[in-house]
């Protein structure tokens, strides 16, 4: 967004917060917004990436002395030749409205308009080749939430659904990587997640620091788990090999019963969204699902080391 949209902006209504608002109400507010109309939980919603954008913009200015400093400039000035206009009697809006003054008094606003939105334009520049922690920092934070709010809400359809099953669907991934390479063989924790995550929910992803080019992954279902290891071969200069460590699908298992599990999952969840009133029973069994899930990944944890040594 150039500064000249910037400037049409009022950056500080569009957070909420006041003039004299310190970095950390700025960011907490910039949280608070974006969580709502972030794109990810307002798919429907077309100006939601528009809003979402013009927030972070604003974080961006506001929480840099520089970037904030011109703003406040040039929004000073409007608001003080606002009040000189409403001050203006009738007899001198006249004289105002002259053709030469006017002109010359929108020729020398426009030069210092554009004298000071260049300073802004070289700020921001200078703050995108810098990068903006702060609005990445906040922005990760928003997506973590998000993440926590989705699996929570799965979560609560594992306490009906998935009640009887005592373990998540796991794979091995190995690929060649000698012990001296830094890049681990192109298999960064980043790039194995975003490879992982286009079939589905990885509940966990575990890169082994001793053992090299080798990591576990956990799905949140044994569909997921099945696209990956059918269909992921990863980088063509270095292929995985993919591997099934628990909750391997039957060999025998055919289309109409994954299309019967698909369709009883769904209406389980559904069963569940209309039965929201047995709310204590709900979480009972939901905390006893996290100790064993949590039991779980403790387990996997152990293996992964045990692996390693």
């Amino acid at each position: 967004m150039a500064a000249k949209e910037i400037l049409q902006l009022d950056l500080y209504s569009l957070l909420g917060v006041r003039e004299d608002a310190t970095g950390k109400e700025i960011k907490k507010a910039y949280r608070q917004k974006a969580l709502k109309c972030h794109p990810d939980k307002n798919p429907d919603n077309p100006k939601a990436a528009e809003l979402f954008h013009q927030l972070s913009q604003a974080l961006e200015v506001l929480t840099n002395a520089a970037a904030k400093a011109a703003y406040d400039q040039i929004r000073k000035a409007k608001k003080q030749a606002a009040e000189r206009n409403q001050k203006l009697d009738s007899k001198r809006k006249k004289v105002k409205l002259d053709l030469e003054a006017r002109e010359r008094e929108a020729q020398l606003n426009e030069e210092e308009e554009v004298k000071i939105a260049k300073n802004l334009d070289e700020v921001i520049a200078k703050l995108r080749e810098e990068g903006s922690r702060n609005l990445q920092e906040q922005q990760r934070l928003i997506k973590e939430q998000i993440m926590l709010e989705r699996e929570q809400r799965l979560r609560g359809s594992d306490v009906q659904t998935d009640s009887k099953t005592k373990s998540t669907p796991k794979l091995k991934l190995k690929w060649k990587c000698s012990k001296d390479d830094e890049s681990n063989g192109g298999y960064s924790h980043e790039f194995l997640l975003s490879i992982l995550q286009k079939y589905g929910e990885v509940l966990n992803l575990l890169v082994s620091s001793k053992k090299k080019g080798s990591a576990i992954v956990e799905f949140s279902s044994t569909k997921t788990a099945e696209l990956a290891f059918k269909n992921e071969s990863g980088l063509i200069s270095n292929p995985l090999k993919i591997s099934w460590l628990e909750g391997q699908p039957p060999v025998n298992t055919t289309n109409n019963a994954a299309n019967v599990s698909s369709t009883s999952v769904k209406t389980s969840a559904h069963s569940l969204l209309q039965n929201t009133s047995r709310t204590e029973r709900d979480y009972e069994s939901l905390v006893m699902m996290r100790m064993r899930q949590a039991a779980e990944r403790q387990r996997l944890i152990e293996e992964l080391q045990k692996d390693d040594d």
